[in-house]
């Protein structure tokens, strides 16, 4: 199969990520709430690369039309449901951003700069331009920018090839890594909100939205030999950025060590 295939290619990256060294470098709460401060904007895009999955994959406007394959139209529908409206801990509806800024909040980490980008994006109306006029790291700007013009630019196959082999597929080993690291780092912190956050992503995404997400790249593909090298070209590329936001995150917490 070609997802096999394509997961030979990208394992290199992978690999990379889950031995990066960013992870013996969360040593202190304050490390850990700089590495939250900026993968939440990851946690934000994520949400954008689904939504836009959903409108071109589904009919999201009114007269309603059957758009498309109704088997794609099903598993978009429901990582939608489960990305948007999940459970906290208390069984309240929270999309996953939701829960992150949650746990970001009970362990003291500062939510004012991806609110602060959020304002500013309603403002402007253009996320190249707030994304550009930001104070946030460089390596951040470029996961952003590239997580946008990927929907702005790409079709269908290269969307959902960001979206699967760049987050959905890799979430579950990359966050089991580094929940580990938080449990041995921190045994007398309350990191109860974002541990349930990593593990609710670990058991839907290794047992429901990872195997929907492969199929749905295998139904937008097909046959199609140029649809499959655009989605492993796309796959590498959004590896890759995120290698260089862990890059810019290790960079931020060494900072703060000489502050």
């Amino acid at each position: 199969m070609r997802t096999q295939i394509i997961n030979h290619s990208i394992l290199p990256y992978k690999e990379q990520l889950l031995q990066h060294s960013l992870y013996n470098k969360i040593k202190t709460i304050e490390d850990l709430n700089c590495f939250l401060e900026n993968h939440v904007f990851a946690v934000w895009d994520f949400m954008s690369l689904l939504k836009a999955l959903q409108n071109k994959l589904t009919c999201t406007v009114t007269p309603w039309l059957p758009i498309g394959n109704p088997e794609i139209r099903y598993l978009i529908n429901e990582i939608v449901v489960a990305e948007e409206t999940d459970i906290d801990q208390e069984g309240n509806r929270k999309s996953h951003y939701e829960l992150y800024l949650e746990a970001m909040e009970a362990l003291g980490a500062n939510t004012f700069p991806i609110k602060n980008f959020l304002d500013d994006v309603e403002t402007t109306k253009n996320i190249f331009v707030s994304i550009k006029h930001s104070g946030l790291h460089p390596n951040v700007k470029e996961f952003l920018d590239f997580t946008f013009r990927v929907i702005e630019e790409g079709n269908s196959h290269q969307i959902a090839a960001a979206f699967t082999f760049g987050r959905e597929d890799l979430i579950p080993e990359m966050f089991t890594a580094i929940l580990k690291k938080f449990e041995k780092n921190f045994p007398d912190k309350d990191l109860s909100k974002l541990i349930y956050y990593f593990e609710r992503h670990i058991e839907l995404d290794a047992d429901e939205h990872g195997p929907m997400a492969m199929k749905m790249i295998e139904e937008l593909c097909a046959n199609d030999e140029k649809k499959w090298q655009e989605v492993e070209d796309i796959s590498i590329l959004a590896l890759e950025k995120r290698i260089s936001l862990w890059n810019g995150i290790k960079e931020e917490i060494l900072k703060k060590e000489f502050v």
